[in-house]
């Protein structure tokens, strides 16, 4: 559900008071309770009661009562709260309306104070088509708790740090004006999205110009790894700028290269289809000389790899193969349980081996059986001890 701005018209001072109560009520509560709320916005009981009932009524925030009575920040609210610290500071005068709508954002048309225009991004992560961006962008680092719109902040922060960097290496990219909550101000693209263009002169310098871009990026430290004909615009001139940067990754990322192959093949197929064009010879990512360590300064995915402890590599390649385990397996590929299988029945082989060269052999049949009784043992969950939750206080009947 997108936003009716035509709501800030009737928003004041203490509707954004108690909008920004609930916001700084949710860092600690999944729902804010009324009392948090009066006490965070300095608005008496009768006053915070009867906006919070506005509030609901612009759809701004959402009731809750299941576990206990409270209210949350819906993206609507976060929205309001966005757009107005963007009016307040001068940045922006209206909002025209609409641009498109993606997976993970909402672009929206807007104007400047000198009735120039520009785009407003609101991130809009947690959608359904969307869902599984906790276990595959690393917004979270090695946090718990999380919600939606906290991640959607995160990956608005992550967005405008790379687009700051970038277009500040002179990479044709959207010029940033700023960032609030999960908001991104940016100048308009005189352009059309790639996809979009069914007919052009000179296909081939097209191709050319991505291609070097591409390896422009990689130079930088970076690679896109979303670098196909849904984020790049193509202006009037025939110039190309990139769009879209919370899925970039280091260089230095252990599937670096292979997302660089992935997206100039997908380029390539598209311009293959649609113009009968193509590159018949990528260069080599190991090739391509690093001129600068971009990463570094914006801490891409990946960055300095040597510097991660074990536990995150280990994270990092566990998703990875979550990633690629229902294309592994239509391949005929082992499963992750064959190899622990067949990883412990080495391992058996060779302490049976090390015990001396008269020692009997023993069969496989046997070695498999104590490798199945030692993964049940080790898979096998603890028992729970009856007392342990004896002393705690149940918390159901506090709120």
């Amino acid at each position: 559900m997108k936003l009716d701005f035509n709501i800030l018209r009737y928003l004041g001072r203490e509707e954004i008071r108690v909008l920004t109560a609930v916001e700084m009520g949710m860092k600690n509560h999944e729902i804010v309770p009324t009392k948090l709320i009066e006490s965070i916005a300095k608005i008496r009981r009768g006053g915070t009661f009867k906006i919070v009932q506005q509030l609901l009524k612009y759809k701004l925030i959402q009731h809750d009562s299941k576990q206990y009575d409270g209210y949350f920040l819906t993206y609507q609210g976060y929205d309001a709260l966005a757009i107005y610290s963007f009016l307040k500071r001068g940045l922006l005068s209206s909002v025209k309306g609409m641009l498109g709508t993606g997976k993970e954002s909402d672009i929206y048309l807007c104007l400047d104070q000198d009735g120039n225009d520009c785009v407003v991004k609101l991130a809009r992560l947690g959608r359904i088509s969307f869902r599984a961006v906790k276990s595959k962008r690393d917004y979270l680092k090695n946090r718990s708790k999380n919600n939606w719109l906290y991640l959607s902040r995160l990956a608005a922060i992550r967005e405008y740090s790379f687009m700051e960097a970038l277009f500040a290496e002179g990479v044709p990219t959207p010029s940033p004006i700023s960032h609030n909550r999960h908001a991104i101000l940016m100048s308009r693209v005189n352009g059309f999205p790639l996809i979009n263009i069914r007919n052009i002169e000179n296909p081939t310098s097209l191709l050319n110009k991505i291609i070097n871009l591409g390896i422009r990026l990689v130079q930088l430290g970076l690679v896109h790894s979303d670098f196909n004909q849904f984020n790049l615009m193509v202006t009037e001139e025939g110039e190309v700028i990139v769009i879209d940067f919370p899925q970039m990754v280091s260089v230095n990322h252990p599937h670096a290269e292979e997302f660089w192959i992935r997206d100039l093949e997908c380029l390539n197929k598209f311009f293959l289809n649609r113009f009968e064009v193509e590159c018949s010879e990528f260069p080599e990512f190991k090739e391509i000389e690093v001129f600068k360590q971009l990463d570094e300064e914006v801490q891409a995915t990946g960055y300095m790899r040597a510097q991660l402890t074990q536990k995150e590599i280990q994270d990092l390649e566990e998703l990875n193969q979550v990633n690629r385990s229902s294309d592994s397996q239509d391949e005929g590929e082992p499963s992750e349980d064959n190899l622990e299988e067949t990883e412990e029945l080495q391992e058996l082989q060779e302490s049976q081996e090390l015990q001396g060269e008269e020692s009997p052999e023993v069969s496989t049949d046997h070695l498999k059986k104590r490798v199945n009784k030692q993964l049940q043992n080790k898979n096998k969950p603890k028992p729970k001890h009856k007392n342990r939750n004896k002393n705690k206080i149940s918390t159901k009947h506090l709120y």
